[in-house]
């Protein structure tokens, strides 16, 4: 059954793909590595970013509300509020994750099929547009960064900014039925649906290629390890 409970046969025309967790891999293990390496309760750090969930340390930063300073300071503050010490330069190196080669595979594929593709990424910096992070970025019609907008996931205004941005980019209107969404977050996943997205949430990327594959009807299954996009450096 996919995510969209039982919309798995319909075809969609465009899809919008979240980036960590997704393209790339999750934080979480990193962030549990650090919590059991530090004595801290299991899940304390995504306890922290899912209280106050508009407010908080993690939202404000993601907004450019907080520079990376500002972000050290509240969050530790968070955290010994809550009654435990923290090092936050870890959590925001826990942040970098490696690409996942199928799902790049996939964007590629979707890319030369003519798919309309959107990025839509809480970040807490413009990403790069080098090495092979830029090459991926390259593949999608838009790019739309929560750190560029001043408003993130789940607030509703991302997600229609992001189908505004792909309309323009590709010269006709993409609808929210139009679209696939894939995310990692339940979270973020429900104001996509409430839109009319077909959404699929991301804890086995294979499992989650399937459900695209369906969607789209192009076939998405995995390409050896090592693949990148389109003129991506090896």
């Amino acid at each position: 059954m996919s995510a969209d409970g039982g919309q798995g046969t319909a075809r969609v025309s465009a899809v919008v793909f979240d980036l960590g967790g997704v393209l790339t891999e999750s934080p979480m293990p990193a962030f549990a590595a650090y919590e059991a390496e530090a004595g801290l309760p299991e899940g304390l750090i995504r306890r922290l970013n899912s209280t106050d969930p508009d407010a908080n340390a993690w939202a404000r930063y993601e907004r450019n509300e907080l520079d990376a300073a500002g972000f050290v300071d509240a969050f530790e503050a968070e955290a010994l509020a809550a009654g435990h010490r923290l090092d936050a330069h870890r959590v925001l190196a826990a942040l970098a994750g490696e690409l996942r080669p199928a799902m790049v595979a996939a964007v590629r594929r979707l890319r030369e099929a003519g798919l309309p593709l959107a990025l839509l990424s809480n970040n807490v910096a413009p990403m790069e547009r080098t090495g092979r992070l830029g090459e991926l970025l390259a593949s999608f019609d838009a790019v739309v960064e929560s750190s560029v907008e001043g408003v993130r996931k789940p607030e509703p205004e991302i997600y229609r900014r992001a189908l505004t941005r792909l309309s323009d980019a590709v010269g006709r209107p993409i609808r929210p039925g139009d679209c696939a969404y894939l995310d990692d977050l339940g979270i973020n996943l429900k104001p996509a649906r409430a839109l009319g997205m077909h959404t699929i949430k991301v804890v086995d990327p294979a499992a989650a290629l399937a459900e695209l594959s369906a969607l789209v009807g192009i076939p998405l299954e995995s390409s050896p390890p090592g693949s990148s996009p389109r003129g991506a450096a090896s």
